[in-house]
């Protein structure tokens, strides 16, 4: 069956699958063959395409599964976003999508390695680190590369990554829900000190039973526990845990990224003040 869009046929997906493997001169049974030692080379049948499944998807447009879609880009030589484009799947669209379903817990993130990111490639030869100044009008050229060409530029071992929940509001206001932090897991033991403000005073990325927290910390080595400490303005408890079985720091937050027009003031809770110990 032919798509048609304003009175012009379009190919369906499995005709341009049928069409592209005219071209590269393979039979039906050249593609079974190849997918089912491709499935025993991998250890998994569900990459095996057989005969009649092939023509199935060729002409009667039936949706291959996330196997044999592997299977079909390998052997055609054809490129996987391409390939879900064809079954109206824009892979293209994940990191729009991404800003309108925020997660509401708090998470380590790793930025996938084939999307691609438009980039400043090109600054104003007057642009000076020193003065404060508007970066859009500083951008002479921008770029399009995978996100993987950026790797070699930020793959330092010593740092992770966090995403602070929509739902997230321990360090609220000093970090707001849906912001990104930069970690450095080197800095993983708690400093004990005296602070003059709480821009001092360090924020740790924390690893609990149930997800993850930014927040101040204090340790008692005696009775080793954890004292998980939010902002004063939060409306979240404070909370005391058995250290490390129960919650381990993972590193310092020694960056951030956050919007600032793009939350929502929290519900003051009654029990804000009231400490939570878990046993």
């Amino acid at each position: 069956m032919r798509v048609f869009n304003e009175g012009v046929a379009v190919a369906t997906a499995g005709q341009k699958l049928r069409a592209l493997r005219d071209k590269l001169g393979f039979t039906l049974r050249d593609v079974e063959e190849s997918s089912t030692r491709l499935a025993e080379r991998l250890g998994n049948t569900e990459y095996a395409i057989p005969l009649s499944r092939l023509s199935d998807i060729e002409t009667k447009n039936n949706v291959p599964n996330i196997f044999r879609m592997y299977v079909l880009a390998v052997l055609y030589r054809l490129d996987f976003h391409e390939l879900m484009s064809w079954y109206g799947v824009d892979l293209s669209r994940i990191p729009l999508e991404l800003q309108t379903y925020e997660p509401r817990h708090t998470h380590p993130i790793e930025p996938p390695a084939n999307t691609h990111a438009d980039i400043p490639v090109r600054l104003d030869p007057s642009f000076d680190l020193r003065h404060t100044s508007n970066l859009g009008r500083m951008i002479e050229k921008w770029g399009m590369v995978p996100l993987s060409y950026l790797r070699p530029l930020t793959d330092n071992k010593k740092y992770t990554y966090g995403y602070i929940g929509s739902e997230d509001y321990t360090m609220y206001p000093l970090l707001l829900p849906g912001c990104f932090v930069q970690v450095d897991e080197t800095r993983h033991e708690v400093e004990q000190g005296v602070w003059r403000s709480e821009r001092e005073r360090p924020i740790y990325f924390v690893e609990m039973r149930g997800g993850h927290v930014c927040c101040w910390c204090s340790v008692n080595e005696k009775t080793h526990e954890i004292y998980l400490q939010p902002h004063p303005l939060s409306p979240v408890p404070p909370r005391t845990m058995h250290y490390p079985h129960e919650a381990e720091v993972i590193g310092q937050v020694v960056g951030i990224a956050m919007r600032l027009d793009q939350f929502s003031a929290p519900v003051p809770r009654l029990d804000s003040k009231v400490p939570a110990k878990l046993n």
